[in-house]
């Protein structure tokens, strides 16, 4: 398990409130960063199993966009909640310790829901939970991961290695859905879940080997309870151009292209067929582009504009969502699926990067943990939307809309002279 599906409960008091910052050239920090990179992938591909599986299982035993709507909300809504204490809890505790936490807690609960519907349980309630439970711990552990990074990476190497990361995962996006396609048609969900407990035990495994450096908090907020931190980690947001940019533009990005992008099943099914072939071949050219933009940004994105880089990559998102609705051959929805995902780590990559660079260790836990509420809120708020009006207009119209609407908010932030200057500040943030 990981970040996307994962949770933890039940926080005491905080332990570690000491944290060093790491030497730049830390010794055996590349042995600390493959193992972690490993566990993480690991992790990460079972979660994919089960999201795949979960999907897939839901449109295929109800074919309704109300339905996804709900999987979206519950896949979503509860880590937007959690996020709000993930946060802080990710810069007063133990990174490593909240990260395996969550992972241990989940993979108890996956177990059970695995054990409920071999007993013959296929209430859709009990999936929900299950996801409900997942989303929460992601609230906790994605900002624990996006902050424990840079204390085991010099800073240097954050970009490169964020682009390594990603590739890695966008390779794993290549089997996880064949592999989820197998289990599933051959076996059960129910296998599926079992798979998923297994990889999470590895990746627990695999980060207990690595050490992480202590975080030093500064004498002005060393001795400040959780309140004035989670007080403070708002301020720090409304206060900071460049976050607070980054937030809007995650916010626009999620509702109108993130959202809408999870009922292309859907439109695969409704319009092309129900061969399972197909929906997994949806998954794998969305990976396949993946995987190629990610190496290209490992390998070349240190020279290349940040901000220049997530502004085309936003512009390009809106061409593909208005040419994946456009799509009447199958293999065509294929090419713009893959162009899709060339383009994602263009826009996560340099986002990212550029925030674990500009924001101070200590804070870094509290503005990822908004960066997860922003994302929680959007997806199943952009569902909310999209989800019913599935089930009334065809997919392909609101996938023209959505790409239509993102290109006239990014070409609206070109022009309007606040927009200007938040790009700018934006802009002056990234090169400093």
């Amino acid at each position: 398990m990981s970040v996307p599906a994962d949770s933890m409960g039940g926080m005491t008091e905080p332990t570690q409130t000491d944290v060093e910052v790491p030497a730049p050239e830390r010794p055996g920090w590349r042995r600390d960063v493959t193992i972690f990179l490993s566990g993480q992938t690991v992790s990460l591909f079972g979660s994919m199993l089960v999201q795949y599986a979960v999907m897939w299982h839901l449109t295929l035993e109800t074919k309704s966009g109300g339905v996804m709507a709900l999987y979206a909300v519950f896949g979503f809504l509860p880590q937007a909640v959690i996020s709000i204490f993930g946060g802080v809890w990710a810069d007063r505790l133990d990174r490593k310790k909240l990260i395996i936490g969550a992972d241990a807690t989940i993979a108890i609960v996956t177990l059970a829901l695995a054990m409920f519907m071999a007993a013959g349980a296929t209430d859709l309630w009990l999936i929900f939970v299950a996801i409900a439970i997942r989303s929460a711990g992601a609230g906790i552990q994605m900002p624990a991961v996006a902050a424990l990074l840079p204390q085991i990476v010099p800073a240097d190497k954050l970009m490169r290695v964020n682009g390594i990361n990603g590739t890695i995962q966008s390779a794993m996006m290549l089997v996880a859905p064949a592999a989820a396609a197998a289990v599933y048609a051959s076996m059960s969900i129910v296998a599926v879940f079992y798979i998923d407990v297994v990889t999470a035990v590895i990746g627990i495994g695999l980060l207990l080997l690595i050490t992480v450096p202590r975080l030093v908090r500064s004498a002005e907020t060393e001795h400040l309870g959780y309140f004035d931190d989670l007080v403070g980690g708002v301020r720090y947001v409304a206060s900071h151009a460049f976050v607070r940019w980054v937030l809007a533009l995650y916010a626009v990005v999620f509702v109108l292209i993130v959202a809408p992008s999870y009922l292309t099943p859907l439109m695969i099914v409704r319009t092309f067929g129900e061969e399972v072939w197909k929906l997994t071949a949806n998954e794998l050219a969305f990976s396949i582009g993946m995987v190629l933009g990610g190496a290209a940004v490992a390998a070349w994105a240190g020279k290349w504009n940040r901000v220049r880089m997530i502004l085309g990559s936003t512009l390009v998102f809106g061409g593909i969502s208005v040419g994946l609705g456009l799509s009447t051959n199958l293999w065509v929805f294929f090419g713009f699926m893959f162009l899709l995902g060339l383009a994602v780590p263009a826009f996560s990559t340099p986002s990212f990067t550029v925030l674990q660079e500009t924001v101070e260790p200590e804070m870094q836990g509290r503005v990822f943990g908004f960066v997860g509420i922003v994302m929680a809120v959007s997806m199943p708020f952009g569902m909310a939307v999209f989800g019913p009006l599935a089930d009334r207009f065809s997919v392909e119209s609101l996938l023209i809309w959505s790409g239509v609407a993102l290109l006239l908010v990014v070409a609206l932030a070109l022009i309007v002279p606040g927009g200007r200057r938040a790009i700018h500040a934006a802009n002056a943030h990234a090169e400093a």
